[in-house]
């Protein structure tokens, strides 16, 4: 059996809205197609008081993820790919299929 690298899934429950349902099946698809075993969605609820990324940092850390794949970058706050996130991981968009690869970054 072939290693896949890991890979979270993100999502905001105030973003994907009724469409949630469709935003994680899209996120699995991506995720099998890229050759991702996906461990995980995160789903943030901006009614839980949490900071929006610090459980998929977490998430991230402990399982030593490659890249997370969210629906669109409205997930992210001001609808814009954070940078230290990209530079701990590649950031995967489904709509427009995009990868911020961490590699692609210069040093800082």
């Amino acid at each position: 059996m072939r290693y896949k690298p890991t890979c979270l899934g993100y999502l905001r429950t105030d973003v994907s809205g009724l469409a949630q349902l469709w935003d994680e099946q899209q996120i699995r698809k991506l995720a099998e197609r890229f050759g991702y075993d996906l461990s995980e969605i995160v789903v943030f609820d901006p009614h839980s008081n949490r900071p929006p990324l610090a459980r998929l940092k977490a998430q991230a850390t402990r399982l030593a993820a490659e890249a997370v794949i969210v629906p669109t970058p409205d997930h992210f706050p001001n609808a814009e790919i954070p940078a230290p996130l990209v530079q701990r991981m590649d950031v995967i968009t489904v709509t427009p299929e995009q990868t911020h690869a961490r590699h692609a970054l210069p040093p800082s």
